[in-house]
């Protein structure tokens, strides 16, 4: 099959490429990191439309977007929102122009009225809607990254462990998330976009790892990684609540189970991400 991977260098996306590509898929990659021709945002663009013409389906991974410390500092700003209001006008009137299967990736966060991120999904997720698509919501998937300016928290945590010796979490680290290996993610992607007329659209398929776990428990878990190697770091709490989901929580639904479970736990899987990262530091 030919799919075109919207957001192909983002955390998924970089992941799914590869996954795809070993399961005979073949992959077109298409981010704004490799030119300015591949700027989503650009209206018209036509090499998105020659891509969007010749796949068989499309994965919409593409988003401004980042960890809590990227959300807290630019979802208020014009630009974020301008950015991802531009990019689904663009993308979704070539998928219904050519009529395309495809999956947009939505978050956990999209009923969250007062984030601008949560209302820009929730917008995506409309429009994934009207044109018979499908909407996928994860839930805090990890991996390596890239552009640590958008760095999610583990990535974020096991980054200042080497470059600074120690750690500030945010919050009080007493909020609980649903961490979710990027591989995991991949097994699902593909097993719905293969499965694709077993769903309808309003199908809640929510892509987790259905276990919660605390920051102050992650923090821990990447401590423990570092003492493996004798490399000693300081977890500094912080005092405040979280302000980017507010402390607001969501059950994830378990429908897509039917289909679909994650395999790797939450240790294994950040292991895997130090054990890649630690690499990059040279040892």
């Amino acid at each position: 099959m030919k799919v075109l991977n919207l957001g192909s260098s983002g955390q998924i996306g970089s992941y799914l490429t590869e996954y795809l590509r070993k399961k005979g898929h073949k992959v077109v990659e298409f981010d704004n990191v490799l030119g300015d021709q591949y700027d989503l945002t650009e209206i018209p663009n036509k090499l998105l439309e020659e891509e969007v013409k010749k796949c068989d389906f499309v994965f919409f991974l593409a988003f401004d977007v980042g960890g809590s410390r990227y959300l807290k500092k630019y979802q208020h700003t014009f630009d974020f929102i301008n950015n991802n209001t531009r990019m689904m006008a663009n993308v979704f009137d070539l998928l219904r122009k050519y009529n395309r299967r495809f999956i947009f990736a939505s978050s956990q966060m999209s009923n969250m009225s007062y984030s601008p991120y949560g209302v820009m999904k929730r917008v995506g997720e409309l429009y994934t809607t009207t044109l018979k698509g499908l909407t996928v919501k994860f839930w805090n998937v990890y991996g390596i990254e890239r552009d640590m300016e958008k760095a999610h928290v583990i990535t974020d945590f096991i980054r200042k462990g080497f470059e600074v010796g120690d750690f500030e979490m945010m919050t009080d680290g007493t909020e609980e998330r649903q961490f979710l290996y990027a591989e995991d993610c991949c097994e699902a992607l593909e097993i719905i976009m293969e499965n694709f007329t077993d769903f309808k659209p309003e199908d809640p398929l929510h892509i987790t790892s259905f276990r919660g776990t605390t920051i102050r428990e992650v923090a821990d878990i990447i401590q423990g990684c570092f003492n493996l190697i004798d490399w000693p770091v300081r977890i500094r709490s912080g005092s405040a609540k979280d302000s980017v989901q507010m402390d607001k929580r969501n059950e994830a639904d378990t429908y897509i189970t039917g289909w679909w479970l994650p395999k790797t736990n939450v240790e294994s899987g950040i292991h895997s991400v130090f054990n890649e990262m630690k690499k990059e530091y040279g040892y």
